[in-house]
């Protein structure tokens, strides 16, 4: 882990929430860092959401910064549209980018975090000398496409290999995970080193989102607590 804290972040995706009462259902989530939007194109994944129409809307209503998730084929084209409607961060898939590192600083140069996601089983080692490009790493912990998913413990080493990267290069970037996270697998992920988490259902099913989002924030600053107290000599 860091020797600096992490900030810790929950991130909750609206891919759970009533699409027909999206403004309302942002509201829920005001305690949270940011909303979540899952954009799927029924070809990069086999699904289909929303597109940049809804999200410009939604980036006027919402009451937190808006996170955008492109799971699309031509990212390269369509995701710079996305940072010019102000989101706060825009994250590509990497297997959808003929030019990973232009596209990264076209997002950045437009005002938005630049985030790069990784599929379950895409590496991390090819992609560690352009980390100084981005601000954030998504390291997927299911397969992209559908929330409600189970999360794959067999990410959890990459993600262990993506923190020490950045530690060791002292670039300062985030490492967010997608899938499957509960108030029990974010522990797991935070100990492996993430600190930005997605939760789709295990935040909209609950009674109460906000209530849900802040248990999953105290699992985590136990985990983060715990790793920066001093260690006994």
């Amino acid at each position: 882990m860091s020797a600096s804290p992490l900030k810790c972040c929950i991130n909750p995706s609206i891919l759970s929430a009533d699409f027909a009462n999206l403004e309302a259902e942002l509201a829920r989530i005001s305690n949270a860092d940011a909303a979540h939007v899952d954009v799927m194109d029924n070809r990069f994944v086999p699904n289909l959401t929303i597109g940049l129409p809804v999200v410009e809307r939604l980036q006027k209503v919402s009451p937190v910064p808006l996170d955008a998730h492109l799971m699309i084929s031509e990212v390269d084209r369509w995701a710079p549209q996305f940072a010019d409607a102000g989101l706060a961060s825009v994250t590509f898939h990497v297997e959808a980018s003929d030019a990973p590192v232009k596209l990264a600083r076209e997002l950045r140069a437009r005002g938005s975090k630049a985030g790069m996601a990784l599929r379950p089983a895409t590496p991390v080692e090819p992609y560690l000398d352009m980390l100084a490009e981005l601000d954030m790493l998504l390291i997927m912990t299911v397969e992209p496409g559908f929330g409600g998913q189970a999360f794959l413990d067999v990410t959890l080493p990459k993600i262990r290999r993506a923190r020490a990267a950045i530690d060791g290069s002292g670039v300062d970037v985030a490492i967010q995970v997608d899938g499957g996270v509960t108030e029990e697998t974010i522990v797991r992920a935070a100990e492996a080193g993430a600190n930005i988490f997605v939760a789709g259902s295990s935040v909209y099913g609950k009674p109460s989102p906000a209530d849900a989002i802040e248990s999953l924030r105290a699992n985590a600053h136990l985990v983060f607590a715990k790793n920066s107290a001093p260690q006994p000599v």
